[in-house]
């Protein structure tokens, strides 16, 4: 049987490099998910794909990147199927980029864990396009109380498990503020990524307003 666990951290690693923290949480009835932490020395550069919404400048400071480990131990199924297939289904870790030193970001952890668990507790299928809801600040004082689920395969690529088993997709989440959110609910979520980059939107600055959405 594949360790999906241990080929995506190692997927994780190589693409990151070495995580300097990790934090698990057990939630009742779910597999443990762990959260790992990782520094990007300070050159503030962007590299495809991580949530940068284009044109904003170098503001400073590296970069700290939280990914999530667990969430792709199983496949996510659709909530409505009469059974859930043990092998066959999309499977998916998060990870969130933001810049370090502005905010006490590393309280996203419990936060990040309760969204990988999603997907086992409440029969969420996480996808490209799609919102999760935190339900409050998505770390203390954060103007942000969701995020979109951007596309996959520009910071961390695929990992192919061979058949049955879908590959592991590394999947970028875009904190947005509740005006942001509400927005996208009417609009779409390629209208706020387009309104994002016109404005020339840093999605990893964890303090920015939110953009202008009239």
């Amino acid at each position: 049987m594949v360790d999906v666990l241990a080929l995506v951290e190692a997927r994780l690693s190589s693409a990151l490099g070495a995580p300097d923290a990790r934090a698990a949480v057990t939630f009742l009835g779910t597999d443990r998910i762990e959260v790992l932490r990782f520094h990007e020395a300070g050159h503030g550069g962007s590299r495809g794909g991580d949530g940068r919404g284009g044109g904003g400048g170098d503001l400073g400071g590296g970069i700290v990147r939280y990914a999530t480990l667990g969430m792709s131990a199983h496949p996510m199924n659709d909530p409505t199927a009469v059974a859930a297939d043990p092998l066959r289904g999309p499977r998916a870790e998060l990870v969130l980029s933001v810049r370090q030193g502005r905010a006490d970001t590393d309280k996203v952890l419990r936060t990040l864990a309760v969204l990988a668990a999603s997907p086992q507790v409440e029969g969420v299928v996480v996808a490209p396009g799609g919102s999760l809801e935190v339900g409050g600040p998505l770390w203390p004082g954060a103007p942000f109380t969701s995020v979109l689920v951007a596309e996959p395969g520009g910071l961390v690529e695929d990992l192919e498990l061979g058949a049955p088993l879908d590959p592991v997709r590394f999947l970028p989440l875009l904190p947005m503020t509740p005006n942001e959110a509400a927005w996208k609910r009417v609009h779409g979520a390629q209208a706020l990524r387009e309104r994002w980059l016109g404005r020339g939107t840093d999605l990893r600055d964890p303090v920015r307003a939110s953009v202008p959405l009239d």
